[in-house]
């Protein structure tokens, strides 16, 4: 068994066939984690765990680059937008009711975004806005006692000041025996893979290390228990399949290079991988 721990088969490039590729991958003995980027994908990710009895969870959460500009909100009932839009706001009361469904397992996409700012906006007002919204998903997370997805791109020094923060100033709701939160899609190198270890977080691998050797020293020297694998389709798509859509059933791709890089029986890096993304998402 593996579980794609970061999929998006409830993004607009799995439209035609989403439940297709779902139970593709439930037949091949593969479970996985659908996460929304925005409210209408968090909705539409809860939707298609819901028709599903086992195998299929969601994480909702608003990732830093689909947040508008303007004011944060508290109220729900304050103002309405339209969630097709690239762009929303962020009303915590709306997240907070999609989080305690069933199948929510975790807050996420969330995190920082200094890659993609808009250009005609201040950058440290842009920045700002992106830390005040992270910290609000971090709170829900932690008060709803969920782990958080997070997605990071040239931000990690920010990132990593202000998960210490958030992790000092709320250490009696941070549980001190069990990861709560993982870097999605990591790309870091060993020092930075161990502050998010030191800071109670672990790290997830895409399809991109089939690819690129530049992540094989620190697979090989991280411990495979802090680790998790993940496809983030449909991006990411891990060889033999580069440059077609990826899909969760490819996840072990990404399981069978970690395998060769460690030195390991692929069916044991799937065994303490799965029990990882278990433990983690409580499945």
């Amino acid at each position: 068994m593996l579980i794609d721990t970061h999929a998006h088969v409830n993004f607009s490039d799995f439209k035609e066939d989403a439940d297709e590729v779902i139970r593709r991958a439930l037949d091949n003995d593969t479970w996985m984690i659908l996460v929304g980027s925005d409210y209408k994908t968090s909705t539409r990710a809860l939707n298609y765990a819901n028709k599903y009895q086992k195998g299929v969870y969601t994480a909702v959460g608003l990732h830093p680059v689909h947040l508008s500009s303007g004011r944060l909100s508290n109220n729900s009932n304050e103002g309405a937008y339209d969630f097709s839009v690239r762009s929303e706001e962020f009303y915590y009361d709306n997240y907070e009711k999609l989080a305690k469904f069933e199948k929510v397992v975790a807050i996420g996409e969330i995190g920082l975004d200094y890659y993609h700012l808009p250009p005609n906006e201040d950058q440290k007002t842009v920045k700002e806005r992106q830390q005040a919204v992270l910290l609000q998903q971090l709170l829900l997370a932690r008060q709803l006692d969920l782990p958080v997805i997070i997605h990071c791109r040239q931000a990690h020094d920010d990132l990593l000041a202000l998960l210490q923060e958030f992790r000092k100033v709320y250490a009696s709701l941070i549980p001190n025996n069990k990861p709560w939160g993982v870097l999605h899609c990591f790309s870091g190198d060993e020092d930075l893979a161990w502050k998010y270890f030191n800071l109670g977080l672990i790290i997830s691998f895409t399809g991109l290390i089939t690819f690129s050797q530049t992540w094989d020293s620190l697979i090989r020297k991280v411990p495979i228990d802090r680790i998790m694998i993940e496809t983030d389709s449909p991006y990411m798509t891990p060889e033999p399949y580069r440059g077609q859509r990826n899909e969760p059933v490819l996840v072990k791709y990404v399981a069978q290079r970690i395998a060769e890089i460690k030195n390991m029986k692929v069916e044991r890096v799937a065994e303490i991988t799965t029990e990882t993304a278990r433990k983690f998402f409580r499945i």
